[in-house]
């Protein structure tokens, strides 16, 4: 029985229960704890812990502190090292000649390096993106052209257009049929506005003006082929009154939005 577990009838103290606890350390490998001592040593657990405490207090010697000898405090103040005094220096200054050559050859190599965002060739996105082809739209205007042709034409012999001459006593014999003046007109301005409408060119009054013109004139042309072709279907070789006065303003009203639009456009947006 070692002499760790032989118990007495008197309570032990702290020093004879010290050496025993510091052996308990040493097999231990490190400090036991409060429950460890009182479980060895058979003592109470305020006991057990004034030990455990007392152990802890006891200053650790290192085997090689003998040999290394003394040590100086790390936190010590150490005094800075003396700062040799600064060589006298010469302030005047010293010229400094090169030979022209050498120093145009730096400026030289320098003026041959550009700048690396001129070597990078600009992209464009159009260049990348396809565009709608445009040519379908002549295959579509052709016969379109000949109907609405064709309907304002007769339409404008119904309501009083027809050949006049226009330079009398100048030009008699030169004459014109003054019904191509509604396709011409009315058709015309409809894809101007269209095209200023939806190109995004012009400032945003023109904008709206041409949005709400172009609509306007394309249900007239609408409406004009209508008118037509329900009064020859009709036998009618003559509008009636309110058609006429319309067709006859048609002209006027063109002119006008026409010239609107090309003021509106040249505003500052």
């Amino acid at each position: 029985m070692s002499t760790a577990t032989v118990t007495s009838a008197y309570p032990r103290p702290v020093a004879d229960l010290l050496p025993a606890v510091r052996d308990l350390a040493d097999r231990l490998g490190e400090i036991p704890s409060r429950n460890q001592i009182m479980r060895e040593f058979k003592v109470g657990a305020p006991k057990a812990q004034a030990v455990r405490l007392a152990l802890v207090a006891e200053p650790i010697t290192l085997p090689d502190e003998t040999e290394a000898g003394p040590t100086s405090d790390p936190w010590e103040y150490a005094e800075p090292a003396p700062v040799p005094p600064a060589l006298p220096v010469d302030t005047a200054p010293v010229p400094l000649i090169l030979p022209a050559e050498k120093v145009a050859e730096p400026f030289a190599e320098v003026d041959q390096v550009g700048h690396p965002a001129d070597e990078v060739e600009p992209v464009t996105v159009a260049s990348e993106s396809r565009r709608l082809a445009s040519w379908p739209v002549i295959l579509i205007a052709l016969p379109a052209f000949v109907a609405i042709w064709s309907g304002w034409v007769g339409l404008g012999g119904l309501t009083g257009f027809g050949v006049v001459h226009p330079l009398p006593g100048i030009a008699d014999e030169f004459s014109i049929n003054t019904a191509i003046t509604l396709p011409i007109g009315v058709e015309v301005y409809a894809a101007y506005a269209l095209r200023a409408w939806l190109s995004g060119l012009v400032p945003p009054r023109a904008r709206r003006f041409a949005k709400w013109s172009a609509i306007g004139s394309l249900l007239v042309g609408a409406l004009g082929q209508v008118a037509y072709h329900l009064l020859v279907a009709a036998g009618i070789t003559s509008a009636p009154w309110w058609i006429t006065t319309l067709v006859a303003c048609l002209p006027v009203a063109v002119l006008g939005m026409a010239a609107a639009l090309a003021h509106l456009s040249h505003e500052e947006g």
